[in-house]
């Protein structure tokens, strides 16, 4: 039986890998804002604590981490969930709009993955997912604030695998595409209300017409991501990085191949702006 910590456990993703969990035979920290939203679905299961988790509170990451232990006795799979995204060109949003959303997507995932590791590193064993997206992969106009949040996790990410890897810790970053979930409503997205006439008919204004066109026709199936993520997360090598969706593939695909065609492009001068070897300098 594995312990999991899952942060936003209340609805979308987090509520589905909670699903998955408990009808596995694991155990779930189920963590969210109001934690009655999680009873609600589940009900009181032995092999379930509901635990009151805002991100950016870090006392309350502490506090929910020492209680998830004290009731199962460890935590193997610590899922970092929870976040929101922020619609709007990059020079549309305002400070507060920013801080605000780094506050859950980026500093509330390190301190909740900090209240976790101290345990993990004791235990000598478990699996961070840390929950990115294509938009950490792959910057989209008029995502480009919500899309570095997500950069963030990436990088944090794998500096965390080569660090943990001592441990006997695995960190893997999940990146979903664009799934049937509620990500486009407005409990999970806001949407700059600062908008510059000017980006009107560019692809960056003419993305705040998304979310009303494709929330809920999405290609990705919200349920099989969650049955994907016990299936990766009980392989014995888990990967660095989970893309899921064949639109996350097909965008990663075609990024390697731009990149790989604009460093060909520019070879050249890229490798000249190093010191003479020591055989040329001889020469």
């Amino acid at each position: 039986m594995k312990v999991w910590f899952i942060t936003g456990a209340s609805r979308g993703f987090g509520a589905l890998m909670t699903k998955e969990a408990i009808a596995a035979g694991d155990a779930v920290i189920a963590t969210a804002r109001n934690p009655k939203t999680v009873t609600e679905q589940f009900g009181n299961h032995p092999n379930l604590l509901a635990v009151a988790l805002d991100v950016t509170n870090e006392v309350q990451a502490k506090e929910a981490a020492a209680a998830g232990v004290a009731r199962f006795g460890r935590i193997d799979v610590l899922a970092n969930n929870a976040g929101y995204g922020l619609l709007g060109a990059v020079e549309e949003a305002t400070a507060d709009e920013i801080e605000k959303l780094y506050a859950t997507n980026v500093f509330g995932l390190l301190k909740v993955t900090r209240a976790v590791l101290p345990y993990l590193r004791r235990q000598r064993s478990g699996h961070v997912l840390n929950f990115s997206s294509i938009g950490g992969y792959f910057g989209y106009p008029g995502w480009g604030v919500y899309g570095s949040t997500k950069f963030a996790v990436e990088g944090l990410s794998e500096s965390m695998a080569a660090e943990l890897e001592p441990f006997g810790i695995k960190v893997t970053i999940v990146e979903p595409g664009f799934f049937r979930t509620d990500f486009l409503a407005d409990t999970s997205l806001a949407v700059s209300p600062a908008s510059i006439a000017d980006y009107e008919g560019t692809p960056a204004g003419n993305m705040r017409n998304f979310p009303a066109d494709a929330n809920h026709a999405q290609p990705g199936n919200p349920a099989k991501l969650a049955a994907g993520i016990m299936t990766m997360v009980n392989s014995a090598n888990p990967p660095l990085r989970m893309p899921f969706g064949s639109d996350t593939v097909a965008m990663i695909e075609a990024q390697h191949a731009s990149v790989e065609k604009e460093l060909a492009g520019w070879r050249e001068l890229a490798v000249s702006t190093d010191f003479p070897s020591d055989a040329t300098a001889s020469a």
